[in-house]
């Protein structure tokens, strides 16, 4: 009898989805993909499972990854020193060629043999084939030089499209170009909320080694479920949301800006965090949308 009362339960799961499935079949939805899920093994695996389900029920997946603590470890071993001002690596040219060589060259094609290994057809790509992501330098808050370190000025969908078009799913690393051939790396936070805006994706998902948006970072029952833009502004201006949590949340708005219906964030140390977010009425991270839900 136990046996039958697991059973009807993943029934009743099943069940719950349907109506998202229904709503959102056809619809893209870009992961970036980063932190602890994609280092601890099991998680990875959690993942790529999200990935191939959303791909088997009908949604358009696009995946962008970051890489900043791989390429760390890689200039370490090359014996090469990282520097950091507020946070963001100052960047020369052995540098950006040492970021490219981990985020298109390593992480981005293991990424797509995974997927291929579950069925999902998939194609890696950098931000510089098609000129997908196109880039000029970034200066820092306080207007410093960072080195090969870029901005987005333009998504060119053409080649993501041709890739959607034709049943693969798309992992892009956030490595870009300007208009005299001159690659920058970029900030997989920023590539993939632009990517998302340029898509018109339904949703944006962010994986993160937090529980959600928090109103007090220290204390995970203060996950605030569903956030608006209006809200997620007050609380950046009255200090509720700080840190580093800023920049992730910036992000979110700018990706409702250019039309993304709702941005999640979502902790990734969770198993199976995709799924329970997308396709269950509670959901597991924070939901950011333009108006109340």
């Amino acid at each position: 009898m136990k046996h039958l009362e697991q059973e009807i339960l993943k029934a009743e799961v099943l069940i719950e989805a349907i109506p998202y499935i229904r709503k959102f079949a056809g619809n893209v939805v870009v992961v970036k993909y980063g932190g602890s899920a994609m280092i601890d093994e099991k998680l990875r695996k959690s993942v790529v499972q999200d990935i191939a389900m959303m791909k088997y029920i009908g949604l358009n997946p696009v995946v962008v990854h970051g890489g900043g603590k791989e390429i760390t470890e890689m200039l370490q071993k090359m014996g090469k020193q990282t520097e950091f001002l507020d946070g963001l690596r100052v960047t020369d040219k052995e540098t950006a060629k040492i970021a490219e060589m981990v985020l298109s060259g390593s992480i981005g094609k293991d990424l797509v043999e995974e997927l291929q290994a579950v069925g999902i057809p998939s194609v890696g790509i950098s931000g510089k084939d098609g000129h997908t992501l196109l880039a000029s330098k970034k200066l820092d808050a306080k207007g410093r030089d960072l080195g090969f370190v870029g901005k987005i000025d333009k998504v060119d969908t053409t080649l993501l499209n041709t890739l959607l078009g034709n049943g693969f799913v798309p992992v892009l690393s956030p490595v870009g170009v300007d208009e005299h051939s001159q690659t920058y790396n970029i900030n997989a936070d920023y590539a993939a909320s632009a990517v998302a805006g340029a898509l018109s994706a339904q949703k944006l998902i962010f994986l993160t080694d937090v529980e959600g948006i928090l109103k007090d970072k220290n204390d995970p029952s203060t996950i605030l479920r569903f956030l608006t833009e209006n809200q997620a502004m007050d609380y950046i201006a009255d200090g509720t949301i700080n840190g580093g949590m800023i920049p992730k949340v910036q992000c979110c708005l700018d990706a409702l800006e250019k039309g993304v219906k709702s941005v999640h964030v979502l902790d990734g140390r969770v198993t199976h965090a995709i799924l329970l977010e997308i396709f269950t009425t509670r959901g597991i991270g924070t939901m950011v949308t333009r108006e109340e839900k």
